[in-house]
């Protein structure tokens, strides 16, 4: 039987890059025409946002080049539009495409930082919990689970809604987006924990630790060295899919009012400040945001879902 070789373009490849070229992973990623889709569109308004400071056409930050007279301008293809302002304008005179641009970028911010302070505290107690077992096993775990009897928005709006209270009303609009942080990050530590958990249990068990122990390495380096890398593959499934629940948590937040305020436009902002005037004809300074975060979060969640898959290996 003729053995199989890989093609010439991936064998050229040095080691690492040939050995994820060829890995299941990437397979299984070129397989799924609507996982290769979802990751197109996320990287293009991961990319814009990022590079929003060199693209947008305007800086919505600059007050001294706002105009109340360009204010609830339409879009460039109708009447009365200016290509100045290819979305139009909002009633501020800022223009919609540059405000998405920003917005989409502090939306992501918010997202990522959330998610990140989530897992670390998450995966934390999670492998402390599995570890230690006992009476602190009990004590977090009964804490995540009266923790997840509650709505995480419900959980969001009271960490943020304390937070503000403590704070002095000079300091709030300058760490509002710090807070903001902490209040996600706090409503989503327990899917990261319950996780760890239960996976540091089945594996604190096996021979490799169990040969750790006898030689005598200390319990830290134990966890940190040959449980955490072995449950890290649920933990970034978790983290994909909880980047797209943040997002959309900030949005609803900046909706009601208690996320970020109009001088920081974030998506759920500008769909907040165009919905009133959508009753007036003005559309589109809430339907434009309102598509971005719509194809944000579709791509994330799908992403998360070719994730979950391609880790599991029941589905192989």
């Amino acid at each position: 039987m003729a053995e199989i070789t890989a093609p010439p373009s991936i064998a050229a490849l040095p080691g690492r890059l040939r050995r994820f070229a060829e890995s299941d992973l990437l397979y299984s990623f070129r397989r799924s025409p609507v996982t290769v889709v979802a990751a197109a569109v996320a990287f293009i308004v991961v990319a814009s946002a990022l590079l929003a400071p060199l693209i947008a056409p305007h800086d919505p930050y600059d007050l001294a080049s706002l105009s109340l007279l360009d204010a609830t301008d339409p879009p460039a293809w109708l009447a009365d539009g200016n290509w100045s302002y290819p979305l139009g304008t909002d009633n501020q005179g800022r223009d919609v495409l540059s405000t998405i641009l920003y917005g989409t970028r502090l939306s992501l911010a918010v997202g990522v930082s959330a998610v990140i302070l989530s897992m670390l505290l998450g995966v934390t107690l999670g492998l402390i919990a599995g570890w230690r077992g006992g009476w602190i096993d009990t004590v977090i775990m009964r804490v995540a689970d009266v923790q997840l009897s509650f709505p995480a928005i419900l959980i969001a709006l009271l960490i943020d809604g304390v937070a503000r209270t403590m704070l002095p009303r000079d300091a709030q609009n300058e760490i509002t987006i710090y807070v903001l942080i902490l209040a996600i990050a706090l409503s989503y530590w327990v899917h990261f924990a319950r996780t760890v958990r239960g996976s540091t249990m089945v594996e604190r068990n096996k021979e490799y630790i169990q040969a750790a122990r006898v030689i005598g390495v200390r319990p830290a380096r134990i966890v940190v060295g040959h449980l955490l890398p072995n449950v890290i593959g649920p933990v970034l499934v978790i983290g994909t899919i909880n980047l797209a629940t943040a997002i959309l948590t900030e949005a609803t937040l900046s909706f009601l009012g208690v996320g970020l305020p109009p001088t920081q436009p974030s998506l759920g902002t500008l769909i907040r400040v165009g919905n009133d005037y959508l009753l007036s004809g003005d559309w589109w300074i809430s339907i434009f945001p309102g598509i971005v975060l719509a194809l944000l979060i579709l791509s994330v969640n799908l992403l998360g879902d070719w994730l979950r898959d391609a880790f599991n290996p029941k589905l192989r």
